[in-house]
């Protein structure tokens, strides 16, 4: 392949990029106004990496956080995007979609380029390095400041529960055990608010009737 072949390869894969633009998410941005789209979160989700990078694991390499950051929901533009908070069936196919989007979409890209591409974004994915499971953390914890900023946002839109983002807060001390902690205060902080509440219990058991005498 070329040079020209190859930039125009890479050109067009940057061009594709671009519709990430268009894919709407739940959260709402912090004015409250509208729904943020994909590619506006991995943006902010990028200057998170840059304003909190004393919380990620020492020596962890900030730029390959940045590019995971900067890649990991260009399969959107395929798959769409998936409320966090969906059940398991609908995150499995949703796993499936972005396989598939990833296939794709990376092998836009020369050779040699889509195959580093895909890498991190698969390293992003499977968490098996400080790098990811930082860039994880981030991502993870995005949706929860804003969700504090406007009211309770998704959670209140959707009735999502304590116990449910409870759930979700190991992923982000796996990543940053200070992050980790600042997220079980300000989850704390959002049950105080009424943005979460704990899930209803269980009603009470009905006994079986024992059968009438005969």
């Amino acid at each position: 392949m070329g040079a020209d072949d190859s930039l125009e390869r890479q050109i067009r894969f940057v061009l594709e990029t671009d519709r990430l633009k268009t894919v709407t998410r739940q959260s709402r941005i912090t004015d409250g106004s509208r729904r943020e789209n994909s590619a506006e979160h991995s943006w902010h989700l990028a200057v998170m990496a840059l304003a909190l990078a004393g919380h990620a694991p020492p020596g962890t390499d900030l730029g390959r956080v940045l590019a995971m950051l900067v890649l990991h929901d260009v399969v959107e533009i395929d798959a769409g995007d998936l409320f966090l908070y969906s059940d398991s069936a609908a995150q499995a196919r949703q796993g499936e979609a972005e396989r598939a989007a990833a296939d794709r979409i990376f092998a836009l890209l020369p050779v040699p380029q889509a195959a580093q591409v895909r890498a991190l974004w698969d390293e992003f994915e499977e968490r098996r390095t400080p790098e990811a499971r930082f860039a994880r953390a981030l991502d993870r914890l995005q949706p929860m400041l804003l969700n504090m900023r406007t009211g309770g946002g998704t959670w209140v839109a959707h009735g999502v529960t304590l116990e449910q983002v409870l759930a979700k807060v190991g992923l982000i001390e796996d990543g940053s055990a200070s992050l980790g902690r600042y997220a079980r205060e300000m989850i704390a902080a959002a049950v105080a608010q009424g943005f979460l509440k704990p899930a209803a219990p269980a009603g009470p058991a009905i006994a079986e009737r024992p059968p009438a005498a005969g």
